[in-house]
């Protein structure tokens, strides 16, 4: 696997940072999803998400992608995305998009 593409600033939206703030295991949930996203680790996609993201991860030219889940916290579920040029990477909920 090629090496984890160009983060850019990385930031979370509101929600995401307010939960955080408020609630440790859901922080540290953010920090697990995360670490699984710079080891590649794309979460809970269908197989053709993932190709799509090894593909941008080898060839640098379209955004990433990653959804995380917590089985006994559903509201947690995450969303991971870095811009196509590398320029920004966003934790958010899916409402949030």
């Amino acid at each position: 696997m090629a090496n984890m593409c160009k983060l850019g600033q990385v930031v979370a939206t509101r929600g995401v940072a307010n939960l955080m703030g408020e609630d440790n295991d859901f922080a540290a949930f953010v920090q697990r999803s995360f670490l699984r996203y710079l080891r590649a680790d794309w979460g809970e996609l269908c197989d053709s998400d993932r190709k799509q993201n090894d593909r941008a991860l080898a060839q640098g030219d379209d955004r990433i992608f990653a959804s995380y889940e917590q089985a006994d916290h559903p509201e947690w579920k995450l969303w991971i995305i870095t811009e196509w040029d590398g320029s920004a990477t966003t934790v958010l909920f899916p409402d949030e998009y």
